[in-house]
């Protein structure tokens, strides 16, 4: 992932519209259109390599339509361009996250005392169910 030129990608293809913002602000609420919809095409994105456009598909599905567009909601500050700021934040961080590829597990073995210890707890757990046996018989 070429993370600069994503983000880049992600300022220049966002699309922004307002409309008029819910919960406390008064007056202000009911006259301004300070709720921001971003909304940006998953396939217009540069800086992206097939599967990690394919993965970010499938882990943003539930905030994708069917034309690949991601749509995200802002309206936390009683301004435009700060709720414009914060759903720019969001897209971007939301974008490079599903986009990133899980690392590889590195296959490990345990080491030998560790085996020790669990050869020990278990002998030690047996003993106890042995002198569990031994009382209930005798």
């Amino acid at each position: 992932m070429n993370k600069i030129a994503l983000l880049n990608s992600i300022e220049k293809n966002i699309h922004f519209s307002f409309s008029r913002s819910g919960g406390a602000g008064g007056q202000n609420v009911n006259k301004v259109n300070t709720k921001v919809h971003a909304e940006i095409n998953i396939d217009a994105l540069e800086g992206l390599s097939q599967t990690e456009r394919a993965l970010a598909k499938t882990r943003l599905a539930g905030k994708m339509n069917s034309l690949g567009e991601i749509f995200i909601d802002a309206q936390e500050e009683r301004f435009q361009e700060r709720n414009r700021a914060i759903a720019l934040d969001k897209m971007k961080s939301i974008v490079v996250q599903a986009a990133l590829l899980p690392k590889k597990r590195k296959k490990t073995k345990p080491t030998a005392s560790s085996i020790e210890r669990r050869l020990k707890s278990k002998k030690l757990r047996g003993k106890i169910k042995e002198l569990r046996m031994f009382k209930v018989n005798g």
